[in-house]
C-alpha cells in the first residue's frame, strides 16, 4: 500500500496525542525539544540516519503517524497532503471559514493555493488572493481553483482594491501564507477586516512586531489565530479532497526531479514563480 507519513512523531501518551493533535505534542516540537523526532527536521547525523523524505528508504519508528493513500491517487498528488491538510486545518477548523465567508489569502504558493481549494469547498462567497510580479502563473492557477479575484501587490494598492471589490465592507478572514514577508501581510489583514469580529491567521515565522496595532485589534474585535500545522483529521480530509475530481489539483504539482537532483529541486522551489510544488522521485 502507498502511505503518507506525517512529519510529526508523537509520544502517544499525552492528551494532545490521544486527541489526534500530534502537532501539539512536546516530544515532536523541534523548537522546544531538540531531542524529539520529526521527519524533515531531525538531522541525518542521528542514527539510523533516515528521518527525511529525500531518500529511497525511510526509518519509521513505532509511533510514526501514517495515512493510507486512496487507490488511484498518484504519489505526486499525495505529496501535496501537507499543504492541503494545513489549508483545511487553518481555514476550516481554526478560522471557521464556511458558507458566505469572505476570505483574503496572502501568498499564492502551494500553501495559499491549497487554502483556495479549502475555502471554496467550504462555501466561501468571496476569495481574494494576493501575490507579486513573480506569481503571475500562480495567480492564474488560483483563479482556476476558485479564487474570485487576484491582486498583484506590486502593481496596485491591495487595500484599496479589496475595499473596491467589497464596496467598503472588508473581509471576514485573512490567511497569511507568504511565509517570509514579515509584518506587512499582518498589517494588511488587519486593515482589510472592516467588519467587526473578523479572524486573522498568522504564521510562526512572523518576527518581532514593534508597535503592534493592539488598538485596532481591540476596536475591530479581531481574533488572532496562530498557524500550527494540522491534525490527523485534516490529513484524512486532505487525502479525500486530493482524490476527488472537483478541482484540477495536478496544476499544483508542476515539476519532478530525480533523487540525484535534490539540490536543483530545492533551488527550483525558491526560484521561478512557475514552480509551485516539486515532486522528488526517489528511484530516478
Amino acid at each position: 500500500d502507498l502511505v503518507f507519513a506525517e512529519h510529526y512523531v508523537g509520544c502517544m501518551n499525552c492528551e494532545h496525542c490521544h486527541a489526534g493533535e500530534y502537532r501539539l505534542c512536546l516530544e515532536t516540537d523541534w523548537r522546544k525539544y531538540p531531542e524529539g523526532l520529526r521527519f524533515g527536521y531531525t538531522l541525518a547525523e542521528r542514527a539510523p540516519h533516515l528521518f527525511g523524505g529525500f531518500a529511497e528508504y525511510m526509518y519509521l519508528p513505532w509511533n510514526s503517524i501514517l495515512h493510507k493513500v486512496p487507490d488511484g491517487l498518484s504519489p505526486e498528488l499525495a505529496g501535496v497532503v501537507t499543504p492541503m491538510a494545513n489549508g483545511i486545518q487553518w481555514a476550516l477548523f481554526d478560522c471557521n471559514v464556511g458558507y458566505d465567508s469572505r476570505v483574503l489569502i496572502q501568498g499564492p504558493g502551494q500553501q495559499g493555493l491549497s487554502q483556495v481549494v479549502a475555502c471554496k469547498q467550504a462555501g466561501a462567497s468571496l476569495i481574494i488572493i494576493t501575490g507579486t510580479n513573480k506569481d503571475v502563473k500562480r495567480l492564474a492557477v488560483a483563479k482556476t481553483l476558485g479564487a474570485d479575484y487576484t491582486i498583484n501587490v506590486e502593481e496596485e494598492d491591495p487595500l484599496e482594491r479589496i475595499m473596491e471589490i467589497t464596496s467598503g465592507e472588508g473581509m471576514d478572514v485573512s490567511l497569511e501564507c507568504t511565509s517570509g514577508a514579515g509584518t506587512i501581510p499582518v498589517l494588511l489583514g488587519i486593515e482589510a477586516m472592516k467588519r467587526k469580529g473578523g479572524t486573522l491567521l498568522i504564521q510562526g515565522e512572523v518576527p518581532d512586531f514593534p508597535n503592534f496595532p493592539m488598538g485596532k485589534i481591540a476596536n475591530k474585535y479581531i481574533t488572532i489565530k496562530a498557524a500550527r500545522g494540522h491534525n490527523y483529521r485534516s490529513c484524512e480530509l486532505a487525502l479525500k479532497q486530493l482524490n476527488s475530481d472537483r478541482f484540477d489539483l495536478s496544476q499544483i504539482t508542476t515539476h519532478r526531479f530525480g533523487l540525484k537532483d535534490t539540490h536543483e529541486a530545492i533551488n527550483a522551489v525558491g526560484g521561478s514563480g512557475d514552480v509551485i510544488h516539486v515532486s522528488l522521485m526517489p528511484w530516478k
